[in-house]
This record gives C-alpha cells, sequence and structure tokens, in this order.
C-alpha cells in the first residue's frame, strides 16, 4: 500500500516541529507566504499553476498507521510528535492567485495561516507543486502566445518523471494547449487527448504503404500520418493515394520544418488535398515555434521544451514565516533579513492596478483585508477556511482566468527578448 501524501515533505519540517512541541511554540499562529523573488532570466510574467493540485493534497494529508511506523523506526521524532501527528487535521486558512492567474516578483501566490504546527508541515509539498507546475505553464504560456490561433499538443511523457509528466500536461492544458498525448491527464483532470502513430508503427509494416493503409483502414481518413519516416515527398503522394483528398493531417518530424512545411503544403496543394493540415514535432520550443509563424503549419506538437519549463524547470518560489503570535498572543510582522535573500513581514493583501484595461501594476498591501484600491482588482481567493476546501475549481475555469489574465498584459509581456517583468511590483 503507498504511503499518504504526508510524507512528501522534508525531514527538518518534522524535527522542526519536534522542538517547537518542545518549546511550546508550535501552536502559535504563524503566516507562510509564497512567492518568489524573482522570474527566470528574461521572462516577463509568470502563470501560476498547480493550485488545485495542491487542494487535493492538502485534503489527503494525513499520518496513517504505516507513515508513524516508518517515522518511529527511522526514529525521526519522538513519541510526542508522533502522537501529534497521528492526529493532524490542517484547520487554518489558505488563500491564494486564482490558477491560470499571471503573477510577478514579489506576488503573494498564496497565504497559509495556521498554527506553526499545521503550517509548516505544508512547506515542501506546496513548493513542489506550485514550482513544477508554475514552470511548465510558464512555459506553455509563451509557447501558445508564440503559436496564435494555431493549436498545440502536449506531448513530453518521455521526457521526465511519469507523474511529472502527468502534471505537466494540466498546467500546459491550463495554459491553453489543445490536447495532451497523456492519457493519466485525460483520466484525472479531463485533460483531451490526442494521438495517433510513431515511426515504429510505419517500420513495423512491409512498406510506408502497407503502414498507412492499415492506419487508414482502422483510425479513418481523419487520421494524422507521419511522413518522414524514408522519403518525405513520396510519403506525401502515398497519403493522398490512399487516403484521397479528404485526408485529416500530416505529421513531419524532423529536418528544417519551415522548409519542409512549404514544401509538404505545395505538394498537398497539388494533389487536391487542400483540406489536410500540416503538424509538426521535433523539438519546438517557443523560438521555433514564433519562427515558424510564417510557415504553412496548422498544429504543433511539444515534448523536451514544456515539461521541463523551457530552460526555467522550476519557478523559484519560497514559502517564507511572514508573521507570527507572540507569547502575548499578539500577531507580528516577521521578516528575513539574508543577504540576497530577504523578505518582507506581514500577511499580504494584492491587486492588479488596470489602466484601460491594461495591467500597470501588482499592488501588494501588508495590511491585512485592505480593500481594492479605485482602479484595481483583488488577486487572492480563499482556497480554504477553517481546514475546509472552498477553492476548488474546473480546470475550465482556471483555463478561462489564464486567457483573460494574459489579455490584459501590456505588449512587452509577449516579447520573447530578454527583459524585465512587464508590470513593477509595488509595496504598500
Amino acid at each position: 500500500m503507498p504511503m499518504s501524501a504526508a510524507l512528501l515533505t522534508d525531514h527538518y519540517e518534522l524535527t522542526m516541529l519536534e522542538a517547537a512541541l518542545g518549546s511550546g511554540a508550535a501552536h502559535r499562529r504563524a503566516v507562510f507566504e509564497v512567492f518568489a523573488r524573482h522570474l527566470p532570466q528574461g521572462r516577463r510574467y509568470g502563470v501560476v499553476a498547480g493550485t488545485g493540485r495542491v487542494l487535493d493534497v492538502l485534503e489527503a494529508f494525513r499520518f496513517g498507521e504505516e507513515e508513524i511506523g516508518f517515522l518511529r523506526r527511522g526514529r525521526v521524532v519522538d513519541e510526542r510528535t508522533l502522537k501529534f501527528l497521528a492526529g493532524y487535521r490542517f484547520t487554518g486558512d489558505v488563500h491564494g492567485y486564482g490558477e491560470g492567474e499571471c503573477y510577478f516578483p514579489g506576488s503573494p501566490i498564496m497565504v497559509v495561516d495556521g498554527t506553526f504546527a499545521e503550517a509548516v508541515l505544508l512547506e515542501t509539498v506546496i513548493l513542489s507543486i506550485l514550482n513544477h507546475d508554475s514552470a511548465v505553464a510558464s512555459a506553455a504560456s509563451r509557447m501558445v502566445r508564440a503559436a496564435g490561433e494555431r493549436p498545440i499538443i502536449e506531448m513530453g511523457s518521455r521526457r521526465t518523471h511519469e507523474a511529472a509528466a502527468v502534471a505537466a500536461a494540466r498546467a500546459a492544458y491550463l495554459a491553453g494547449f489543445a490536447s495532451t498525448s497523456n492519457l493519466m491527464a485525460g483520466g484525472l483532470y479531463g485533460v483531451p487527448t490526442a494521438g495517433t502513430a510513431a515511426h515504429a508503427f510505419t517500420l513495423l509494416h512491409d512498406s510506408e504503404h502497407d503502414a498507412f493503409e492499415a492506419q487508414l483502414e482502422f483510425l479513418g481518413t481523419d487520421t494524422t500520418l507521419l511522413v518522414d519516416t524514408y522519403d518525405v515527398a513520396k510519403a506525401v503522394r502515398t497519403a493522398v493515394e490512399l487516403a484521397g483528398p479528404r485526408l485529416g493531417a500530416v505529421r513531419i518530424d524532423s529536418g528544417d520544418l519551415g522548409v519542409a512545411a512549404h514544401e509538404v503544403r505545395r505538394m498537398l496543394d497539388g494533389l487536391g488535398a487542400t483540406g489536410t493540415r500540416v503538424v509538426v514535432t521535433g523539438d519546438l520550443d517557443e523560438y521555433s515555434i514564433a519562427a515558424l509563424a510564417a510557415a504553412p503549419v496548422d498544429g504543433y506538437g511539444v515534448g523536451t521544451s514544456v515539461v521541463t519549463g523551457s530552460g526555467a524547470p522550476t519557478a523559484s518560489m519560497v514559502y517564507k514565516l511572514v508573521a507570527r503570535e507572540d507569547a502575548g498572543g499578539t500577531v507580528q510582522p516577521v521578516a528575513k533579513q539574508s543577504v540576497g535573500k530577504p523578505s518582507r513581514g506581514g500577511r499580504k493583501t494584492a491587486f492588479r492596478t488596470l489602466e484601460n484595461g491594461v495591467a500597470s501594476c501588482e499592488l501588494v498591501s501588508t495590511v491585512p483585508d485592505a480593500p481594492a484600491p479605485a482602479g484595481t482588482r483583488p488577486l487572492l481567493r480563499p482556497l480554504v477556511r477553517g481546514g475546509e476546501i472552498v477553492g476548488r475549481e474546473p480546470l475550465t475555469e482556471a483555463r478561462a482566468r489564464h486567457r483573460a489574465s494574459v489579455a490584459e498584459l501590456p505588449q512587452e509581456a509577449h516579447h520573447l527578448s530578454a527583459g524585465d517583468a512587464a508590470i513593477p511590483t509595488e509595496f504598500t
């Protein structure tokens, strides 16, 4: 039987808990904040993703007999701490940016408010999910923008850990990808799935003609035929000969994709298959997709680059204590002063300032529950209240939120050249 999500944490979270239980500080109120000090180099905005997965894990974060037994055998913590863990339930509040929302340096992406004992145990798993999923979504968003109206299939499952592949497919879809090759993502999250055949299918048969004939017989003429196993020109002619002008699509996976797309489009049109789509795959990223903007391409398949965040596999988010209850029962702001790693104390509220519908500033207030200033919209929404999940939503809503959030960014946010954050973050 697999162990529960409660062990998706670091050893030192539990040893901190043990010491805090001993000192009497464990049950003091504590406010933790998730934020990124900076965006990946050259990026203009980030995308919040993974919030729904965080809520799923938080709901299942329990230390059962197997987990307690493991900790006891390893002498990780003492019996008093094990007794506390056996009854662990998060009873606090969580607020956060809506999933799909854009964020900037210093944005309080998630705020966890509870006792120190309850909140500190969530640090590792929250960061693990948000850092990975937000990195993927941020890269995917740039790719979607570069592709314009052309759809992108996520197909990177073979290029990452099997569980990360499912999360990546979800995050890419949230950011605007049309579908995924990953069936688990379809089963768990309702992400549309797509796929037809690889080169192995062609190589299995005695000829390309036989392979295409079999695929068309069993998958229909709306299928996508892979035409670069041997000779592209010959494959295109064979494909149209067998399927007729109603062939759904052809896929090119190698070579100079721009040149090949023009040649294949010319051939298809010459053979009367004017409605047959041209799909390209093969180590694509946002830059190569942008370079293909003028090519007669109808869709893309992206693998390695999207599941690895296109060179930025983590969003560099941190989980920091920003307020805590003192010995007298008063909640006080606290902040790190470490060189290069400072934090800002106090529970935050965040707003996005809009001018004529265009985002101009990320306004972060250290006044808890501050009202929204004129010309702004609030960014934090309730996710957990008194330990109960209240912010769960369909993935389609997060996807729609992302479209709206990206649409209000200034034009420079979409430049692929290196630059600073598209809007400044101001603290008040």
